[in-house]
């Protein structure tokens, strides 16, 4: 896979690259995840003890805390991706992953410490989010330059497998530890620190995986042009930059809404247990997950914007609706059936994300332009979404979050129908 173009790869070879390319995927949102889905267990270690609502508030303030460090880690693993290479950033950003994972895990209660404990919480996910912020950047670049044009959307919606795959598995270490290995009190006890434990330790798989990646060809190219790149390269693309930022903004608050908050909806607002908030939102996850390459197949028969279009219409019309109906849903079928549908709807989005801003972007700023708006973006609106949801529950008017969702679904339509007309591909295609 030296210096071979997409074209020359072989079926086999450009698996391999995407595998490796994408594979820290995996562990970092394991990692990012595992947060999230244990916080309605962890919630009390790490703060004064109040009522539930309020420490799940104070536990999604840090959750979006973390996001802060997201354009940080953009801008520092683009340029690094840009000029040393996608392989070099990759890298970087799963040690930074585990390394708060591990913090996380060691990190004595309340209780026990007092302050010192959400600071150490905070200080943890402050590195995550720089870990997070790098690796999108880096990994959709790198999946986008060794695909073939004709199938560039069927293998981007390997990314969004990759991610989903690392919330699923967070769900599937917590469903484990419910249903088979622990009680619900000695999880609450200390079970929650074992998953944290688990994405530390899971670096060591990710490092030998990417040891022997190759770099793609179109880097190659330019790293030997020694083409300028850098912010001031990126800021040139003005438009490129603000077309990243409206598609994300709906995309990443229906994403984390549907995924990130769901469990914690089903359980505080809907009366489901935890046990059952937690399958209702794995089994969702599942079907979300076999989608992805399947919506990016149908972008390369139809083109990204008419996708990108029904997910911002879908979701400006359509999401008050669903949500209300699921408020009074009790049924764990009639949950799980509302959720995959939301799902599918964000699909339109999710599956071709990557590509679309990769396409935006010439070779020698790719990872800087697709990694730092979009982490702008994703603090915004993706890591606040979850805390908005609560705080407005907390104020006693819940259902003007789906209001919100849906207004920031029509951002993301208004950015789509900017879009051009037909294919697009990456400037070396042509």
């Amino acid at each position: 896979m030296t210096q071979k173009t997409p074209a020359e790869l072989t079926d086999f070879e450009r698996i391999r690259g995407i595998f490796a390319g994408s594979a820290g995927n995996l562990l970092e949102y394991f990692d990012w995840y595992v947060y999230s889905a244990f916080a309605l267990y962890f919630a009390h270690s790490f703060f004064p003890r109040s009522d539930p609502t309020a420490e799940l508030l104070q536990s999604a303030a840090v959750f979006a805390v973390g996001f802060l460090m997201r354009p940080v880690g953009g801008w520092l693993m683009g340029l690094v991706a840009d000029r040393y290479g996608r392989k070099k950033a990759l890298t970087l950003s799963v040690g930074a992953m585990c390394a708060g994972s591990l913090a996380i895990a060691a990190c004595p209660g309340y209780e026990t410490i007092g302050l010192a404990a959400p600071v150490v919480l905070v200080l943890a996910r402050l590195v995550q989010g720089l870990s997070l912020g790098g690796e999108y950047g880096a990994s959709a670049t790198y999946i986008a330059e060794v695909s073939r044009p004709e199938n560039r959307g069927f293998w981007s919606g390997f990314l969004y497998v990759t991610l989903v795959m690392g919330q699923l598995a967070a769900m599937a270490v917590l469903l484990l530890m419910q249903y088979v290995l622990l009680t619900s009190a000695q999880i609450t006890a200390w079970g929650w620190r074992i998953p944290f434990l688990l994405g530390a330790i899971g670096a060591v798989l990710i490092f030998w995986l990417r040891r022997n990646m190759e770099e793609s060809s179109s880097f190659k190219k330019v790293a030997s042009e020694h083409q300028e790149g850098g912010l001031h390269v990126m800021l040139r693309h003005r438009r490129a930059v603000l077309t990243v930022v409206g598609l994300t903004s709906g995309g990443t608050v229906a994403f984390y809404t549907y995924t990130i908050y769901m469990q914690k909806f089903l359980a505080n607002s809907l009366g489901f247990d935890k046990e059952q908030a937690t399958l209702i939102s794995a089994a969702s996850l599942v079907v979300f997950c076999i989608a992805q390459p399947l919506f990016g197949a149908l972008s390369d028969r139809i083109g990204r914007r008419p996708l990108l279009i029904a997910f911002g219409l879908v979701g400006a019309l359509g999401t008050v609706p669903l949500m209300s109906v699921l408020s009074q849903t009790r049924s764990a079928w009639g949950a799980f059936a509302l959720i995959t549908l939301a799902l599918m709807m964000a699909s339109g989005y999710t599956s071709i994300n990557a590509v679309v801003k990769a396409e935006l972007f010439p070779t020698r700023i790719r990872a800087l332009g697709v990694a730092l708006p979009y982490a702008i973006t994703v603090s915004l609106f993706g890591g606040t979404a979850e805390y908005i949801a609560l705080w407005f529950r907390q104020m006693g008017h819940e259902n003007y979050f789906a209001w919100y969702v849906s207004a920031c679904a029509l951002i993301t339509l208004l950015t789509a129908l900017t879009l051009p007309k037909g294919d697009t591909q990456l400037p070396e295609d042509a």
